[in-house]
């Protein structure tokens, strides 16, 4: 503690008044359709060649099939889904198999989204509750390289700003195939002395499945914002609701066998239901001497959710459809101060900040059930988790072509379980520091050049830091390490030496001292052995006009390679890491008519440890023409899986009984269908 405290001490001391800083991200609206300025991705505009910013008017240029997927327009990153439409993603990047979260940190308006110690999987990612048209940008990172971001954020981050105002009301509907259909209300006015913005979304789906998922859906905003992008503040309430029937993941030899088909659903009273709340409270003050900035939030959410994966192999009279439920609260706030000035005659910029969360989850439990009655209380606990994260970070603009970024953060968690399996109630605490440094060259040429270092970490789920018997078995078991570290490090180069073209190269290494796979037959994820991860990413975004029309163009690569790095006889190779992604866009429009194209590769992935089991490769087009009928009548037509391509949106290699079949079941591939070609219309009216 003593130790603790003097570093503490000695990082305030780094720190003195009248250092320069980043300038504060300019307010935006939701504008109309354009080509031009969908990107912030320039030479000096970030501190590593991974790191970017999208503006609301690409996301509202490209079709989206799931609210989750505009998170894919973080180059490299790949939503998909494994059971029903209001259950969290499942995400890929730089060679991870993200499950719903663990290792990529998002954050709506400064709230954190990952969730901690979540029945469902640790870091769980839900962003149903997002109303896409309200994003006003995303501003996104790669790597353990920023001192400002903590927990879940080795792989990367996303910070997803709402929009303030609007440049005018917008209500649209939605119809497609497969009973689908969408209401969105949203508008922005002046109110006493700032702004009050309103946007509610109704949405059902019944989608492909031979059981009709019935997806209920509801979300609303109400935002109050007043002064501006260097001196105001907002206060922001959001509610979601959600109900829906799943249909997971199913056996291979299921559909072979003409059990089912490609749509069809094992056990078909799979479902979920999820609610969340929030209040949060933004407050930005820029001065003669630098800026201040808050964030404060407070969240309420629910989930139950009944799942099987395994069918009949561990129960064969009643089957393995077990129920998932948490009751959390949390509540949290990050403020920093950067010093703008000069020190030995060099421009610095030194910033200090504070964040900290409470998670309270009462209870958060999981049980054993059959068609959703409960059956058996497998166990039930009552946790709590605090942090707080204490960072300092100094850049320093040695000379007209080189700064320095140097930072150190220190996070201090605090885990209480109460649970209903004797033996894995307590209390446990933990530390960790994480150095941070890159260096930034140039430009020359219109072309910049980057060194990154830095260590990261994720947290644990709380019970398996006390958990000393396993919940189902009851055999003995040992507490997972509650902090993770991670360590990373990237060499890439950023250039718009091409006129119009803003072009990036990043070749990358992460080392994670533990890794997370799935276990099929819990449905959920484990602790293994330490990984390398490494790769190259090269992303590409080129607009240009010729007379009246207006085109962007977007090509993303990135290739990885993911290992164990401690041998075992079972093999090295991480299950469900992905090894290649590339996406492809294009834009046009000229006049009243614009059209998108957007392709998806996403490659295929070893889904058993010696690699002798991998998945296929999954292509997928989305294309959305658009007319502007009127000044005000907006008619957009998406069609996503183009070309109708039969592949998954996830596969998974483990035991599985059928009806029938001998104990001890059988190893199949289990794999969720993407879902075949369908249409969707939208009327948008402004006013």
């Amino acid at each position: 503690m003593r130790n603790t405290a003097w570093g503490w001490a000695w990082c305030l001391a780094l720190l003195a008044p009248g250092v320069r800083g980043a300038e504060p991200a300019q307010p935006s609206s939701l504008p109309a359709v354009e080509v031009l300025g969908n990107y912030e991705n320039g030479v000096s505009s970030g501190n590593a060649a991974s790191q970017g910013s999208v503006t609301s008017k690409l996301i509202e240029g490209r079709p989206i099939l799931r609210t989750g997927e505009v998170l894919e327009f973080v180059p490299g990153l790949i939503v998909t889904q494994h059971s029903g439409d209001g259950k969290a993603n499942q995400y890929f990047l730089r060679g991870f198999n993200l499950d719903h979260g663990t290792d990529f940190a998002t954050y709506v308006d400064g709230m954190p989204v990952n969730m901690r110690s979540h029945a469902h999987g640790q870091g769980y990612t839900d962003l149903n509750f997002l109303i896409p048209e309200l994003v006003r940008r995303i501003d996104y990172l790669k790597g353990p390289y920023y001192a400002s971001e903590g927990d879940f954020s080795s792989a990367g981050a996303a910070h997803i700003g709402l929009a303030d105002t609007l440049t005018g009301g917008v209500a649209s509907l939605t119809l497609g195939q497969h009973d689908y259909q969408r209401a969105l209300l949203a508008n922005s006015f002046d109110f006493a002395s700032g702004h009050l913005l309103y946007g509610l979304d109704l949405a059902h789906n019944n989608g492909p499945w031979d059981n009709p998922e019935g997806l209920r859906k509801f979300s609303a905003n109400l935002r109050y914002s007043s002064g501006s992008a260097s001196d105001g503040y907002s206060l922001t309430a959001m509610a979601y609701q959600s109900h829906w029937n799943s249909t997971d993941q199913v056996a291979q030899r299921a559909v072979a066998g003409g059990l089912i088909d490609r749509f069809g659903a094992i056990d078909p009273s799979d479902a979920g239901d999820t609610a969340r709340y929030s209040l949060s409270f933004t407050r930005r003050k820029l001065d003669a001497d630098g800026e201040t900035r808050f964030n404060a939030y407070y969240v309420q959410s629910r989930l139950q959710l009944f799942s099987d994966f395994t069918y009949f192999l561990g129960n064969p009279a009643q089957g393995d459809q077990f129920e998932q439920a948490e009751q959390r609260k949390m509540a949290g706030f990050d403020l920093s101060r950067v010093w703008f000035g000069r020190v030995a005659g060099f421009d610095t910029e030194n910033t200090i900040g504070l964040q900290s969360r409470y998670d309270r989850l009462s209870p958060v439990a999981l049980f054993a059930t059959q068609a959703r009655a409960q059956l058996s209380t497998i166990s039930s606990s009552r946790v709590r988790e605090a942090s707080a994260g204490l960072y300092v970070e100094n850049v320093m603009h040695w000379l007209p072509w080189l700064r320095s970024i140097a930072g150190l953060r220190h996070d201090a968690y605090a885990f209480a379980v109460d649970s209903s399996v004797a033996g894995n109630s307590g209390r446990v605490s933990a530390s960790i520091t994480s150095p941070k440094l890159s260096l930034v060259f140039g430009p020359w040429a219109k072309t910049e050049f980057f060194l990154n270092y830095g260590q990261g970490f994720h947290s644990n789920d709380a019970r398996g830091t006390t958990e000393t018997v396993t919940p189902k078995e009851g055999l003995p078991a040992s507490p997972v390490t509650p902090l993770v570290k991670t360590h990373g490090e990237e060499i890439g180069l950023r250039s718009e030496i091409v006129p119009g073209l803003q072009s990036s190269l990043a070749l990358w290494r992460l080392d994670m001292a533990s890794e997370l796979v799935f276990a099929g037959d819990a449905g959920d994820t484990q602790p293994s052995r330490p990984s390398r991860r490494q790769g190259v990413e090269w992303n590409n975004h080129y607009s240009t006009q010729w007379g009246r029309l207006r085109a962007l163009l977007d090509i993303d690569l990135a290739v990885s390679h993911a290992r164990y790095t401690q041998d075992d006889p079972a093999g090295n190779t991480i299950p469900g890491s992905i090894a290649k992604v590339a996406s492809a866009g294009l834009t046009l429009a000229q006049g009243a008519y614009s059209a998108a194209l957007q392709l998806r590769y996403f490659g295929p992935r070893p889904l058993i440890e010696d690699n002798s089991v991998r998945s296929a490769s999954t292509t997928l087009a989305y294309l959305r023409l658009g007319w502007q009928a009127a000044p005000r009548l907006r008619v957009s037509f998406d069609v996503y899986n183009l070309f109708n391509r039969q592949a998954s949106d996830i596969d998974y290699y483990y035991a599985s009984r059928l009806p029938g079949e001998a104990a001890g079941g059988v190893n199949d591939v289990h794999f969720h269908p993407v879902e075949p070609r369908n249409a969707r219309l939208t009327l948008r009216y402004g006013f």
